[in-house]
Protein backbone atom coordinates (compact mmCIF):
# COMPACT_ATOMS: atom_id res chain seq x y z
CA UNK A 1 0.00 0.00 0.00
CA UNK A 2 2.99 2.08 0.96
CA UNK A 3 4.62 1.53 -2.57
CA UNK A 4 1.54 2.25 -4.03
CA UNK A 5 0.94 5.33 -2.97
CA UNK A 6 4.69 6.35 -3.01
CA UNK A 7 4.65 5.41 -6.78
CA UNK A 8 1.47 7.08 -7.51
CA UNK A 9 3.20 10.70 -5.89
CA UNK A 10 6.07 10.21 -7.93
CA UNK A 11 4.27 9.79 -10.93
CA UNK A 12 2.04 12.89 -10.19
CA UNK A 13 5.27 15.05 -9.57
CA UNK A 14 6.56 13.92 -13.32
CA UNK A 15 3.69 15.06 -15.04
CA UNK A 16 2.97 17.93 -12.71
CA UNK A 17 6.95 19.14 -14.08
CA UNK A 18 6.26 17.73 -17.97
CA UNK A 19 2.92 20.20 -17.86
CA UNK A 20 5.00 22.80 -16.42
CA UNK A 21 8.03 22.59 -19.45
CA UNK A 22 5.40 22.10 -22.10
CA UNK A 23 3.31 25.17 -20.27
CA UNK A 24 6.52 27.65 -20.64
CA UNK A 25 6.22 26.99 -23.95
CA UNK A 26 2.88 26.84 -24.90
CA UNK A 27 0.05 29.20 -23.88
CA UNK A 28 -3.22 28.08 -22.43
CA UNK A 29 -5.30 25.31 -24.52
CA UNK A 30 -5.65 23.83 -21.00
CA UNK A 31 -8.03 21.28 -22.34
CA UNK A 32 -5.96 20.29 -25.44
CA UNK A 33 -3.04 19.64 -23.42
CA UNK A 34 -5.56 17.57 -20.67
CA UNK A 35 -5.85 15.51 -23.79
CA UNK A 36 -2.48 15.01 -25.09
CA UNK A 37 -1.35 13.27 -21.49
CA UNK A 38 -4.22 11.35 -21.63
CA UNK A 39 -3.68 9.82 -24.68
CA UNK A 40 -0.16 9.66 -23.75
CA UNK A 41 -0.77 7.65 -20.64
CA UNK A 42 -3.29 5.52 -21.88
CA UNK A 43 -1.53 4.71 -25.22
CA UNK A 44 -4.32 6.32 -27.50
CA UNK A 45 -3.96 8.79 -30.06
CA UNK A 46 -5.16 11.88 -30.43
CA UNK A 47 -7.15 13.66 -34.09
CA UNK A 48 -7.07 17.03 -33.27
CA UNK A 49 -8.89 19.80 -35.27
CA UNK A 50 -8.58 23.45 -35.11
CA UNK A 51 -7.08 26.04 -37.68
CA UNK A 52 -4.04 26.95 -38.28
CA UNK A 53 -1.33 28.29 -35.70
CA UNK A 54 -2.70 27.04 -32.49
CA UNK A 55 0.41 25.35 -31.28
CA UNK A 56 -0.36 21.93 -32.34
CA UNK A 57 2.73 21.32 -33.69
CA UNK A 58 4.41 22.94 -31.30
CA UNK A 59 2.64 21.71 -28.50
CA UNK A 60 3.73 17.34 -29.47
CA UNK A 61 7.24 18.96 -30.64
CA UNK A 62 7.76 20.16 -26.82
CA UNK A 63 6.54 17.52 -25.45
CA UNK A 64 8.91 15.20 -26.92
CA UNK A 65 11.83 17.04 -25.76
CA UNK A 66 10.52 16.99 -22.19
CA UNK A 67 10.46 13.08 -22.10
CA UNK A 68 13.79 12.87 -24.19
CA UNK A 69 11.45 11.22 -26.91
CA UNK A 70 12.03 11.35 -30.64
CA UNK A 71 9.70 13.68 -32.08
CA UNK A 72 8.84 13.06 -36.32
CA UNK A 73 6.56 15.78 -38.15
CA UNK A 74 5.01 14.39 -41.82
CA UNK A 75 3.49 16.72 -43.34
CA UNK A 76 0.81 14.98 -45.48
CA UNK A 77 0.07 16.07 -49.30
CA UNK A 78 -1.87 14.69 -52.06
CA UNK A 79 0.98 13.34 -53.88
CA UNK A 80 2.75 11.30 -50.40
CA UNK A 81 3.10 7.61 -51.26
CA UNK A 82 2.91 4.85 -48.17
CA UNK A 83 6.85 4.17 -48.17
CA UNK A 84 7.49 7.70 -47.81
CA UNK A 85 5.44 7.30 -44.07
CA UNK A 86 6.34 3.46 -43.05
CA UNK A 87 9.76 3.37 -45.28
CA UNK A 88 11.04 0.90 -48.25
CA UNK A 89 13.71 -1.86 -49.59
CA UNK A 90 16.80 0.30 -51.32
CA UNK A 91 18.96 -1.86 -53.48
CA UNK A 92 22.42 -1.23 -52.37
CA UNK A 93 25.13 -1.14 -55.28
CA UNK A 94 28.17 -1.82 -52.74
CA UNK A 95 26.39 -4.93 -51.62
CA UNK A 96 24.29 -6.12 -54.47
CA UNK A 97 21.99 -6.36 -51.35
CA UNK A 98 18.62 -4.86 -50.59
CA UNK A 99 18.45 -2.91 -46.75
CA UNK A 100 15.56 -1.53 -45.12
CA UNK A 101 15.12 2.50 -45.06
CA UNK A 102 12.89 2.47 -41.82
CA UNK A 103 10.57 5.76 -42.37
CA UNK A 104 9.33 8.74 -40.25
CA UNK A 105 6.69 6.66 -38.37
CA UNK A 106 9.83 5.24 -36.38
CA UNK A 107 9.46 7.62 -33.35
CA UNK A 108 7.96 8.41 -29.83
CA UNK A 109 5.76 11.08 -31.23
CA UNK A 110 4.66 11.28 -34.31
CA UNK A 111 2.59 14.26 -35.91
CA UNK A 112 0.94 13.64 -38.90
CA UNK A 113 0.00 17.62 -39.70
CA UNK A 114 -3.13 17.34 -42.10
CA UNK A 115 -3.51 14.24 -42.40
CA UNK A 116 -6.86 14.32 -44.30
CA UNK A 117 -4.54 16.20 -47.69
CA UNK A 118 -3.49 12.58 -48.62
CA UNK A 119 -5.89 10.15 -50.56
CA UNK A 120 -6.75 7.20 -48.74
CA UNK A 121 -4.07 4.70 -49.81
CA UNK A 122 -1.48 6.62 -47.66
CA UNK A 123 -3.73 7.11 -44.73
CA UNK A 124 -4.54 3.58 -44.57
CA UNK A 125 -0.96 3.16 -44.21
CA UNK A 126 -1.14 4.22 -40.93
CA UNK A 127 -3.52 1.61 -39.82
CA UNK A 128 -1.38 -1.14 -39.12
CA UNK A 129 1.21 0.84 -37.02
CA UNK A 130 -1.67 2.49 -35.09
CA UNK A 131 -3.22 -0.87 -33.99
CA UNK A 132 -0.78 -3.21 -34.21
CA UNK A 133 2.42 -1.22 -33.26
CA UNK A 134 4.75 -2.13 -35.65
CA UNK A 135 5.00 -1.98 -39.45
CA UNK A 136 5.60 -4.88 -42.20
CA UNK A 137 8.02 -3.77 -45.15
CA UNK A 138 8.34 -6.89 -47.99
CA UNK A 139 7.12 -9.24 -45.70
CA UNK A 140 9.66 -8.35 -42.47
CA UNK A 141 7.99 -6.79 -39.31
CA UNK A 142 9.26 -3.72 -37.71
CA UNK A 143 7.91 -2.83 -34.93
CA UNK A 144 7.77 0.97 -33.64
CA UNK A 145 9.87 2.46 -30.45
CA UNK A 146 7.35 2.48 -26.93
CA UNK A 147 5.85 4.29 -26.06
CA UNK A 148 4.31 5.55 -29.60
CA UNK A 149 1.64 7.91 -29.82
CA UNK A 150 0.25 9.53 -33.42
CA UNK A 151 -1.02 12.93 -33.18
CA UNK A 152 -2.70 13.83 -36.50
CA UNK A 153 -4.17 17.13 -37.02
CA UNK A 154 -6.84 18.26 -39.74
CA UNK A 155 -7.97 22.06 -40.72
CA UNK A 156 -11.61 22.59 -40.75
CA UNK A 157 -11.32 25.73 -43.11
CA UNK A 158 -10.18 24.11 -46.11
CA UNK A 159 -12.17 21.45 -48.03
CA UNK A 160 -10.65 21.81 -51.49
CA UNK A 161 -7.84 18.98 -52.32
CA UNK A 162 -8.83 17.52 -49.02
CA UNK A 163 -9.93 13.82 -48.58
CA UNK A 164 -12.43 12.18 -45.56
CA UNK A 165 -10.64 9.87 -43.37
CA UNK A 166 -11.65 6.14 -43.76
CA UNK A 167 -13.97 5.26 -41.11
CA UNK A 168 -11.57 2.37 -40.17
CA UNK A 169 -9.07 5.06 -39.45
CA UNK A 170 -11.07 7.47 -37.50
CA UNK A 171 -12.31 4.41 -35.16
CA UNK A 172 -8.63 3.95 -34.27
CA UNK A 173 -8.51 7.53 -32.81
CA UNK A 174 -8.83 7.46 -29.09
CA UNK A 175 -10.13 11.16 -29.06
CA UNK A 176 -10.41 13.55 -31.54
CA UNK A 177 -10.35 16.97 -30.00
CA UNK A 178 -11.42 20.44 -30.77
CA UNK A 179 -8.86 23.41 -30.47
CA UNK A 180 -10.28 26.91 -30.57
CA UNK A 181 -8.72 30.12 -30.63
CA UNK A 182 -6.94 31.67 -27.95
CA UNK A 183 -8.27 34.44 -25.79
CA UNK A 184 -7.09 38.20 -25.68
CA UNK A 185 -5.21 37.58 -22.30
CA UNK A 186 -3.46 34.15 -23.56
CA UNK A 187 -3.11 35.97 -27.24
CA UNK A 188 -1.06 38.96 -25.42
CA UNK A 189 1.58 36.63 -23.54
CA UNK A 190 1.63 34.45 -27.17
CA UNK A 191 2.90 37.80 -28.82
CA UNK A 192 5.22 38.52 -26.07
CA UNK A 193 6.82 34.40 -25.70
CA UNK A 194 7.43 34.51 -29.76
CA UNK A 195 9.02 37.79 -29.99
CA UNK A 196 11.06 37.40 -26.90
CA UNK A 197 13.73 35.45 -26.33
CA UNK A 198 13.36 31.33 -26.63
CA UNK A 199 12.91 28.81 -23.99
CA UNK A 200 15.33 25.89 -23.42
CA UNK A 201 12.52 22.93 -22.38
CA UNK A 202 14.13 20.88 -19.95
CA UNK A 203 14.07 16.68 -19.97
CA UNK A 204 11.60 15.26 -16.82
CA UNK A 205 11.90 11.83 -17.63
CA UNK A 206 12.81 9.76 -20.23
CA UNK A 207 10.13 7.00 -22.34
CA UNK A 208 11.19 4.12 -19.50
CA UNK A 209 9.86 6.13 -17.17
CA UNK A 210 6.91 7.14 -19.05
CA UNK A 211 5.93 3.36 -19.98
CA UNK A 212 6.05 2.79 -16.52
CA UNK A 213 3.20 5.38 -16.22
CA UNK A 214 1.51 3.63 -18.96
CA UNK A 215 2.02 0.78 -16.90
CA UNK A 216 0.69 2.28 -13.43
CA UNK A 217 -2.34 3.40 -14.92
CA UNK A 218 -3.45 0.34 -16.18
CA UNK A 219 -3.84 0.58 -12.19
CA UNK A 220 -6.38 2.48 -11.62
CA UNK A 221 -9.27 1.46 -10.38
CA UNK A 222 -12.32 1.59 -12.57
CA UNK A 223 -15.90 0.90 -11.18
CA UNK A 224 -18.12 -1.91 -12.64
CA UNK A 225 -20.88 0.66 -12.70
CA UNK A 226 -18.30 2.84 -14.16
CA UNK A 227 -17.85 0.75 -16.88
CA UNK A 228 -21.81 -0.31 -17.56
CA UNK A 229 -22.22 3.62 -18.01
CA UNK A 230 -19.59 3.77 -20.92
CA UNK A 231 -21.52 0.60 -22.57
CA UNK A 232 -24.62 1.97 -22.36
CA UNK A 233 -23.73 5.42 -23.53
CA UNK A 234 -21.78 3.45 -26.46
CA UNK A 235 -24.83 1.67 -26.82
CA UNK A 236 -27.51 4.26 -27.35
CA UNK A 237 -25.53 5.66 -30.76
CA UNK A 238 -26.56 2.55 -32.20
CA UNK A 239 -29.66 1.67 -30.45
CA UNK A 240 -31.23 4.86 -29.30
CA UNK A 241 -34.71 3.65 -29.11
CA UNK A 242 -34.01 0.77 -26.46
CA UNK A 243 -32.52 4.03 -24.34
CA UNK A 244 -35.96 5.83 -25.18
CA UNK A 245 -34.29 8.00 -27.45
CA UNK A 246 -36.00 6.90 -30.49
CA UNK A 247 -36.03 10.57 -31.91
CA UNK A 248 -32.39 10.54 -32.71
CA UNK A 249 -32.69 7.14 -34.78
CA UNK A 250 -33.55 8.94 -37.77
CA UNK A 251 -30.41 11.50 -37.02
CA UNK A 252 -27.45 8.12 -36.90
CA UNK A 253 -26.54 6.15 -40.03
CA UNK A 254 -23.81 4.31 -37.64
CA UNK A 255 -22.77 4.26 -34.04
CA UNK A 256 -19.90 4.21 -32.22
CA UNK A 257 -17.60 0.80 -32.53
CA UNK A 258 -16.54 -0.71 -29.04
CA UNK A 259 -12.85 0.89 -29.49
CA UNK A 260 -15.35 4.04 -27.76
CA UNK A 261 -16.32 2.07 -24.62
CA UNK A 262 -12.42 1.11 -24.49
CA UNK A 263 -11.55 4.75 -24.79
CA UNK A 264 -14.35 6.05 -21.97
CA UNK A 265 -13.02 3.48 -19.65
CA UNK A 266 -8.91 3.88 -20.26
CA UNK A 267 -9.34 7.74 -20.88
CA UNK A 268 -10.91 7.87 -17.56
CA UNK A 269 -8.47 5.74 -15.69
CA UNK A 270 -5.51 8.33 -16.97
CA UNK A 271 -7.56 11.69 -16.20
CA UNK A 272 -8.04 10.17 -12.60
CA UNK A 273 -4.67 9.40 -12.67
CA UNK A 274 -3.49 13.12 -13.85
CA UNK A 275 -5.56 14.47 -11.20
CA UNK A 276 -3.81 12.67 -8.34
CA UNK A 277 -6.12 9.42 -7.71
CA UNK A 278 -5.90 5.98 -8.41
CA UNK A 279 -9.59 5.21 -9.11
CA UNK A 280 -11.78 6.72 -11.67
CA UNK A 281 -15.08 8.93 -10.67
CA UNK A 282 -17.90 9.64 -12.54
CA UNK A 283 -16.74 13.19 -13.83
CA UNK A 284 -13.28 11.73 -15.24
CA UNK A 285 -15.33 9.78 -17.88
CA UNK A 286 -18.48 12.06 -18.36
CA UNK A 287 -15.48 14.74 -19.16
CA UNK A 288 -13.86 12.29 -22.24
CA UNK A 289 -17.46 11.14 -23.60
CA UNK A 290 -17.32 14.08 -25.89
CA UNK A 291 -14.02 13.45 -27.07
CA UNK A 292 -14.32 9.96 -27.32
CA UNK A 293 -17.65 10.05 -29.47
CA UNK A 294 -17.94 12.63 -31.64
CA UNK A 295 -15.67 11.26 -34.45
CA UNK A 296 -16.91 8.15 -34.33
CA UNK A 297 -20.96 8.79 -35.01
CA UNK A 298 -21.68 8.82 -38.65
CA UNK A 299 -24.43 10.99 -39.17
CA UNK A 300 -27.12 11.16 -41.78
CA UNK A 301 -28.61 13.47 -44.04
CA UNK A 302 -31.48 14.11 -42.15
CA UNK A 303 -29.24 15.40 -39.23
CA UNK A 304 -27.11 17.93 -41.84
CA UNK A 305 -30.19 18.79 -42.84
CA UNK A 306 -31.38 20.18 -39.66
CA UNK A 307 -27.58 21.43 -38.56
CA UNK A 308 -27.52 18.75 -35.96
CA UNK A 309 -24.35 18.13 -34.76
CA UNK A 310 -22.49 14.90 -33.57
CA UNK A 311 -21.68 17.26 -30.08
CA UNK A 312 -25.41 18.14 -29.88
CA UNK A 313 -26.73 14.25 -29.81
CA UNK A 314 -23.87 13.03 -27.31
CA UNK A 315 -25.41 15.27 -25.03
CA UNK A 316 -28.89 14.19 -25.81
CA UNK A 317 -27.47 11.30 -25.08
CA UNK A 318 -25.75 11.84 -21.75
CA UNK A 319 -28.82 13.74 -20.43
CA UNK A 320 -30.83 10.33 -20.96
CA UNK A 321 -28.11 7.87 -19.45
CA UNK A 322 -27.67 9.07 -16.27
CA UNK A 323 -23.98 8.78 -14.50
CA UNK A 324 -23.23 5.67 -11.44
CA UNK A 325 -24.61 7.53 -7.90
CA UNK A 326 -21.89 5.57 -5.70
CA UNK A 327 -19.10 4.50 -8.30
CA UNK A 328 -16.85 3.21 -5.50
CA UNK A 329 -19.72 0.91 -3.80
CA UNK A 330 -18.68 -2.16 -5.56
CA UNK A 331 -15.15 -1.73 -4.21
CA UNK A 332 -16.37 -1.22 -0.52
CA UNK A 333 -18.84 -3.94 -0.59
CA UNK A 334 -17.35 -6.90 -1.16
CA UNK A 335 -14.54 -6.22 2.10
CA UNK A 336 -17.23 -5.06 4.45
CA UNK A 337 -19.78 -7.58 3.69
CA UNK A 338 -17.03 -11.17 3.51
CA UNK A 339 -18.20 -12.73 6.02
CA UNK A 340 -22.05 -12.53 5.31
CA UNK A 341 -21.29 -13.86 1.98
CA UNK A 342 -19.11 -16.86 3.30
CA UNK A 343 -22.08 -17.70 5.54
CA UNK A 344 -24.80 -17.32 2.91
Amino acid sequence: MHNGATDSEHTATLMERMLYEVKRVVVGQDRFLERVFVAMLAQGHLLVEGVPGLAKTLTVKTLARSMRGSFRRIQFTPDLVPADLVGTRIYNQKTGEFGTSLGPVFANLLLADEINRAPAKVQSALLEVMQERQVTIAGETHHVPEPFVVMATQNPIETEGTYPLPEAQVDRFMMKVLVDYPSEEEEFVIAQRVTGLSVEVQAVCDTAELQAMQKECRAVYVDPSLIQYAVKLVSATRTPERYDLAELGKYLTFGASPRATIGLVEGARALAMLRGRRYALPEDMSDLVPDVLRHRLVLSYEALADNLSADQIIQRVMKKIGVPDKPMAHAAEPARDNGHALNA
